[in-house]
């Protein structure tokens, strides 16, 4: 389909120019740049972005236009320079002026000549940028150390680095009418889901919004909807790696520029409890690490509501558990101080991201003396409530999805409520409707729960334990791989 021309380049260089400099303002922005040029007789007018211009790039471009023959009629001019006298790679023509003008903002160099209504936009773009550090929530002990950065040009060569497959297609659209942000999408060719990649295409291109200031997260609301539901329908990742792996299984990433996290979708509740350190030990080590991450996810969930029903209802304990009961309750009821300490982690959490990291010791410190050894002994907590709700946060801490912990510790205050309000009820009730909320979600049209349900035991078993690479042979079914075999 041939792009419609909103606004055609004019013959008249003048005309061009001073819609340039109402459209940039280049009277008022000092970081935008505009030169009047003069090569072969033909008046030439180049903008560009400061920041984003190549100095040396630019330089050695008008060296090159400085040896342009005249201007003879028996050739194309702008072929000339683009194919013969510019020494540059990423060089293309447009007849768009709003176009070239959404160019420049985005970094490239703009080349305007008098007499023609074809304009050159030069990709002399040199973003600042940080190096590719390991990401601080995906580190493991052995394995790559780089991570993805905020420019999406070079988060898709990490990815290329390690897909080196002739059908990985990086896919480029634009969002946002004001913003203009550029997203792609990846994907191997013969082994993704088609109807899945025309899905997020066509979703993509409806997005009408002025802009992205949140980058992914904003697309991902775009994308699949649901905002009353706390648990998340995609998996965000910053290792190249992980998001290699998830390519080679049939999933579709989304990379947004300006955000170092990629989208993986569609993804189950099981892909937000893999981490990359049980692929980067031997099978029955990760096995084990895996076992204990999903013992410390559930317990994150029931623990904390499962102590506090035996407390108020100590005759459900079982013989050999009447320990569990609190020895002191305190001064303040259970369930207060159960919504103290959920309020005062989070608090804490909070206060942690927005600590500098010199302070950061001075922090644990208050935190572990302060609130914690004080609040027990004004009887603010009792050591039970301290003992449950510290081993609740570590769960929580344990999962490697960032965004289904959040999700889980909303469902153990649901639950704590359910206890509080109608005790071994509210607990059951609470509990079956997580199950049917858990149930009855899809990811596009992968179930949430699969292979738990609907019940696939050789996936489940892939679930549960880490099985060895050689024996990996087959791609996730509910993915709707084109080619299932590995």
């Amino acid at each position: 389909m041939v792009k419609k021309i909103k606004r055609p380049i004019s013959n008249n260089l003048q005309k061009n120019v001073s819609y340039l400099e109402e459209q940039l303002g280049t009277t008022k922005n000092f970081d935008i740049i505009q030169l009047d040029l003069e090569h072969s007789g033909v008046k030439i007018a180049l903008f560009a972005v400061d920041a984003f211009a190549k100095d040396v790039a630019l330089t050695e471009i008008q060296k090159e236009l400085r040896k342009v023959n005249e201007r003879t009629e028996d050739i194309d001019f702008i072929r000339y320079l683009t194919q013969s006298i510019i020494p540059y790679i990423e060089v293309e023509t447009n007849k768009d002026l709003e176009e070239a003008i959404i160019q420049v903002l985005s970094g490239q160099t703009l080349l305007l000549l008098d007499g023609f209504d074809e304009c050159i936009l030069l990709d002399t773009r040199e973003y600042p940028i940080r190096g590719p550090e390991e990401p601080d929530t995906e580190k493991v002990i052995r394995g790559s150390k780089d991570g993805f950065v905020e420019t999406i040009v070079f988060n898709v060569g990490l990815m290329r680095r390690r897909v080196r497959d002739r059908k990985l297609r990086n896919e480029y659209i634009r969002v946002g009418q004001r913003s203009h942000t550029d997203i792609c999408i990846s994907y191997i060719e013969d082994i993704a889901d088609p109807k899945l990649v025309t899905f997020i295409k066509d979703k993509l291109q409806t997005i009408e919004i002025d802009g992205l200031p949140m980058g992914d997260k904003t697309i991902e609301e775009y994308l699949f909807g649901q905002h009353n539901n706390p648990y998340p329908l995609v998996r965000y990742t910053e290792r190249p790696d992980v998001a290699g792996t998830h390519l080679f299984e049939g999933h579709v990433l989304i990379l947004v520029d300006g955000s170092p996290s990629v989208i993986i979708t569609p993804t189950t509740f099981w892909n937000h409890l893999q981490h990359a350190e049980e692929y980067r030990q031997k099978p029955i080590v990760g096995s084990a690490l895996r076992l204990v991450r999903f013992a410390a996810v559930w317990a994150s969930i029931f623990l904390l509501p499962l102590w506090y029903l035996f407390a108020v209802n100590p005759d459900l304990l079982p013989y050999g558990l009447s320990y569990l009961g609190p020895s002191d309750e305190g001064q303040v009821p259970l369930i207060g101080q159960f919504l103290v300490a959920e309020a005062g982690i989070e608090m804490l959490r909070m206060a942690a991201i927005h600590t500098p990291s010199a302070l950061a010791t001075a922090l644990g410190l208050v935190a572990a003396i302060l609130i914690g050894e004080v609040a027990v002994e004004v009887g603010l907590f009792s050591h039970e409530v301290v003992l449950y709700l510290a081993a609740a946060a570590i769960g929580s801490f344990s999962t490697p999805s960032y965004e289904m912990s959040l999700a889980n510790r909303l469902m153990r205050v649901a639950l704590l409520l359910g206890v509080a309000f109608f005790h071994v009820p509210g607990f059951i009730v609470i509990s079956f409707l997580l199950i049917i909320l858990l149930t009855a979600m899809k990811a596009y049209d992968t179930p949430y729960l699969w292979p738990f349900l609907p019940f696939n035991l050789k996936s489940m078993r892939d679930v549960l334990f880490r099985a060895p690479m050689p024996l990996k042979n087959r791609r996730p079914r509910a993915i709707h791989p084109v080619d299932p075999d590995k």
